[in-house]
């Protein structure tokens, strides 16, 4: 089995920075892209960032305030998040592709959500 556990969520001020982390642990031979999803109230969940074979790409609602990286050797995917705003308020989801050794082939996984809350 794979998991995925983010840490990192909470509420902070509008212009503020918050940084996400998500770690992937298990039955992985290899991750293709991970990245980061993300659902506010109401609404259907959309791509924030993703990084796969050293490409990355943003949503455009984010580009020049987030920044996504991560750490192979760790199985391990950061979103630094600066300059913050309301409408940055969702649960924000990880997400990997991975080589499951059990089930040898590759899949999807999710973490299981943080909240994140922009609000003075």
């Amino acid at each position: 089995q794979v998991q995925l556990v983010e840490s990192g969520g909470g509420l902070v001020q509008p212009g503020g920075s918050l940084r996400l982390s998500c770690a992937a642990s298990g039955s992985i031979f290899s991750i293709n892209t991970m990245g980061w999803y993300r659902q506010a109230p109401g609404k259907g969940r959309e791509l924030v960032a993703q990084t796969s074979s050293g490409r990355i790409n943003y949503a455009d609602s984010v580009k020049g305030r987030f920044t996504i990286s991560r750490d192979n050797a760790k199985n391990t995917v950061y979103l630094q998040m600066n300059s913050l705003k309301a409408e940055d308020t969702a649960v924000y989801y990880c997400h990997a592709e991975v080589y499951d050794t059990l089930r040898l082939g590759f899949y999807d996984y999710w973490g299981q959500g943080t909240q994140v809350t922009v609000s003075s």
